[in-house]
């Protein structure tokens, strides 16, 4: 058995690859398939099967593209209520890719239709727990009340989570390798293990999910400091029931403008450049989602601030980037609601206000300090005593809570958020000067 893990690292997604005998698995494939087919290539394997393990929330999987270009079968629990072509796999059931005995448990917690996969070939044994069973902690159960249109309450859920870590793995050996489909940095659950992969017996040595306790200690500590829901997660789960379309054709159905000066207005206009690029110059009603490398986390702000289904033009800094970025705005399905891709003239008109920090850290009294950092951050205490805390997933509806009497400063933890955040206030106040903290909060830490 042959198991090739591949990672999404803004997305801190794990998505794998069986082989077999000359056939190949995948289990929570991305978007994109490509990956996977050099990778079928260079194993000289034929792509037979894709194994989901849930409707994701945070991404949209590839996997009906999938069937349709190689003839792959998609097994998915007859409770997940798919409209694509499938094959039902639930507890009971089993296939076999090559020499390798592929079988379902179900594993209800994160969501009530969750499946583990259990490979075994000669004595061996992998887990491919999907969102049930991360290194470190487990899925959270919160999502299905907020996130698509199959609904389930976090109690109950919450619940469902404590038998499945009770019952559904007691009968696997402390050497069955746990591959989740997610690690450190997702929203899909919290303090995750940097990890990519561990075994059965050190999770029961050091996953808190696995201890004894009640199921009334194991409700509260589950449900308690869960990370923010990004308003793109049920949008998700909706797409990836039905499935989504092939993303090439749907990334260069885009229609493409160079050299901009201005787009109708009322239209959102992501701008994903460098913050000091977008201040010197940018159009109204832009939001400054900065995507310069993998490590900002472009997609989880894009599905958290701009709503599903709402048009926006995407502003790039060169033609150059133009393909990573299609690709990173189709993980989350937003290609769609996209009306252009645009780079932008020398001409446009819109420039942010020029900051005095030294007038700021002098006299921070004239200014009106907005914290945008996430609930749970907030809770941990504030920067700054008068800060007045907004998180940036609530703040284009929350703007109009601020008061008006001082110019604003923005700031998150370390920098990247306050470049969206204050965009988003210039937009609100178009008569009130405002000021991106930027890096420069490490002073005050």
């Amino acid at each position: 058995m042959t198991i090739k893990q591949f990672k999404d690292d803004p997305l801190a997604h794990f998505s794998y690859a069986i082989v077999s005998e000359g056939e190949m698995a995948l289990v929570d494939p991305s978007r994109n398939p490509m990956q996977y087919y050099k990778y079928a290539e260079e194993q000289n394997a034929k792509i037979v099967a894709v194994f989901e393990t849930h409707p994701h929330a945070d991404f949209v999987s590839g996997h009906l593209q999938i069937h349709q270009e190689t003839g792959a079968t998609i097994y998915v629990s007859e409770k997940v209520g798919v409209s694509y072509p499938h094959e039902s796999f639930d507890e009971g059931q089993e296939v076999k890719i090559g020499k390798i005995k592929i079988r379902p448990l179900h594993t209800p917690g994160h969501s009530p239709d969750s499946l583990t996969f259990v490979a075994e070939e000669d004595g061996k044994t992998a887990l491919f727990t999907g969102d049930t069973l991360f290194i470190g902690n487990v899925g959270r159960p919160d999502l299905r009340e907020k996130a698509g249109n199959m609904t389930a309450k976090r109690v109950e859920l919450a619940k469902a989570m404590y038998q499945t870590m009770q019952t559904k793995f007691n009968d696997f050996p402390d050497d069955a390798l746990v591959y989740p489909a997610h690690g450190a940095g997702s929203l899909c659950g919290k303090n995750m293990s940097d990890s990519p992969s561990s075994t059965l017996g050190d999770e029961r040595m050091g996953n808190w999910a696995f201890k004894e306790q009640t199921e009334e200690e194991f409700v509260e500590e589950i449900l308690k400091d869960q990370p923010f829901i990004p308003s793109y997660f049920g949008f998700n789960v909706d797409i990836n029931r039905s499935g989504a379309g092939n993303v090439q054709q749907e990334k260069y159905r885009v229609p493409l403008q160079i050299g901009v000066d201005d787009v109708e207005e009322g239209i959102t206009v992501v701008d994903v450049r460098d913050g000091d690029a977008y201040k010197k110059g940018h159009l109204p009603n832009s939001i400054n989602i900065m995507s310069r490398t993998e490590g900002d986390k472009y997609e989880t702000w894009l599905g958290a601030i701009v709503e599903p289904e709402e048009p926006f033009y995407l502003a790039v800094d060169s033609v150059e980037n133009i393909d990573e970025l299609l690709e990173r705005t189709a993980k989350i399905g937003y290609e769609k609601q996209m009306k252009g891709v645009i780079t932008l003239s020398e001409k446009v008109s819109r420039k942010s206000d020029d900051f005095d920090l030294g007038d700021f850290k002098s006299n921070k009294d004239n200014y009106t300090i907005v914290d945008i950092r996430n609930e749970s951050e907030l809770a941990e205490g504030k920067i700054f005593d008068s800060a007045i805390g907004i998180p940036l997933n609530e703040l284009r509806d929350r703007a109009g809570e601020l008061p008006k009497d001082k110019p604003f400063v923005v700031h998150c933890a370390g920098g990247y958020r306050s470049a969206a955040g204050s965009s988003i206030l210039e937009n609100k106040f178009k008569d009130q000067k405002v000021f991106d903290l930027s890096e420069a909060i490490q002073d005050f830490k």
